[in-house]
């Protein structure tokens, strides 16, 4: 007998919370981890569980008996490659937990990895396109901008950048536009 492994399922995006409820009612586990946003507006501050990974949740059950996820409401797939549904690794799913238990600040950002491409989005340096080279830490990224055949290394915070594409290529200074900004740059992100 195949025992229920982890896995992590598609949903309608803002449904998270109603697949949640429906598979749980069906007798299955559920993790849908959430995060505490705080919006400020202009005569206040509002305070929102919004999920870790929108448009996703985790959940345990037998793959061979998976048809009644599948018709629950909300759900579009389990995640894989293909069509073939990929356990998620317990070790992963307590992880998450541990993390939300734990109280410390968190919130989703943008996944990075080495030799992708990324575009700063804020600060002075907005608009350069650069390399992710190494992952250092969790919250900030150190960069090398090649300007006039020199290196310059450069600390700026993680969330000031946005992957472009798939991000796998080197960024071409033959293809900028004349007179632009673009340049190389290497990132590198904190392990």
């Amino acid at each position: 007998m195949t025992e229920a492994l982890w896995y992590a399922l598609r949903v309608r995006s803002r449904s998270e919370w109603m697949v949640e409820a429906n598979l749980e009612h069906k007798g299955y586990e559920c993790f849908c981890p959430k995060y505490k946003l705080r919006r400020q507006w202009s005569n206040r501050i509002r305070t929102a569980d919004r999920p870790l990974f929108p448009g996703y949740l985790f959940c345990r059950f037998d793959i061979r008996t998976r048809l009644p996820i599948l018709t629950t409401p909300g759900v579009s797939l389990i995640v894989g490659p293909g069509k073939c549904p990929e356990p998620v690794p317990v070790g992963e799913i307590e992880a998450i937990r541990t993390l939300v238990k734990s109280g410390a600040s968190y919130e989703p950002c943008a996944y990075l990895t080495a030799g992708q491409l990324v575009e700063i989005q804020h600060g002075s340096l907005s608009g350069l396109v650069g390399l992710v080279t190494e992952v250092r830490n969790q919250f900030r990224l150190i960069m090398s901008v090649d300007l006039l055949m020199r290196s310059v290394s450069v600390e700026i915070d993680r969330t000031w950048v946005k992957p472009i594409g798939d991000g796998r290529r080197e960024p071409s200074l033959t293809t900028s536009p004349p007179g632009s900004l673009r340049s190389r740059i290497a990132v590198k992100l904190g392990a």
